[in-house]
């Protein structure tokens, strides 16, 4: 009998070996016999998931924003109400949340890769144009609601612009995922953790 495929494990399999190929090569380089290799595949089952690079390169845009999504829904969960844990607890509990989105381990600097050569390829195809809009308006609102969730629990200053304040720490993240990827010698991870707490300690209220 024919050896049963499972699809879903097969797609992860897929998406880690694409990621691999990104990582070391970037996503412009990155072929559909590229990524077959990597899995160890032919080239016909991996043209089960891609007709073309263009559509290898949404899914590998995709995949990583489906990736960070559960992951953020998870660590939000965990958390719960930011106004149930102790005051001291809040600003880093936030800090945790918004990390996910710097390249401080092996994961996130794959994903920040990811999206770095998406965006850097978006600029001139439009055929990227669109997801790579909805990408920067899913991460604004990501930011929104932290902000809104820490002032709601007070632990923010009063006055402040929460929409300013979204524009200001999108920008700081954006910053840190840049020079975290193009420079981790002069930005290591631990340096980015501490920007952000820095950055999150000034929005901080008073004790």
């Amino acid at each position: 009998m024919p050896k049963q495929v499972d699809p879903e494990a097969r797609r992860r399999h897929v998406v880690d070996a694409l990621f691999r190929v990104v990582v070391r090569d970037g996503l412009q380089r990155t072929s559909l016999r590229a990524v077959a290799d990597e899995a160890q595949l032919n080239i016909g089952s991996l043209r089960h998931y891609f007709a073309s690079q263009q559509e290898l390169m949404r899914f590998a845009m995709q995949s990583m924003l489906d990736r960070l999504g559960a992951r953020l829904l998870a660590h939000v969960e965990r958390i719960g109400d930011l106004g149930q844990h102790p005051r001291a607890e809040q600003l880093p509990l936030a800090a945790g949340l918004l990390a996910e989105l710097l390249p401080l381990d092996e994961r996130r600097h794959a994903e920040v890769t990811v999206f770095l050569d998406f965006n850097t390829a978006a600029r001139t195809d439009p055929a990227f144009g669109e997801l790579s809009r909805r990408t920067a308006e899913g991460a604004r609102r990501f930011v929104r609601r932290v902000l809104a969730r820490l002032d709601a629990a007070g632990a923010l200053r009063a006055g402040l612009d929460l929409d300013l304040e979204t524009e200001r720490l999108t920008a700081l993240l954006d910053g840190l995922g840049l020079s975290g990827v193009l420079h981790p010698g002069l930005l290591d991870p631990q340096a980015c953790l501490d920007v952000l707490h820095a950055h999150l300690a000034e929005l901080g209220a008073a004790d």
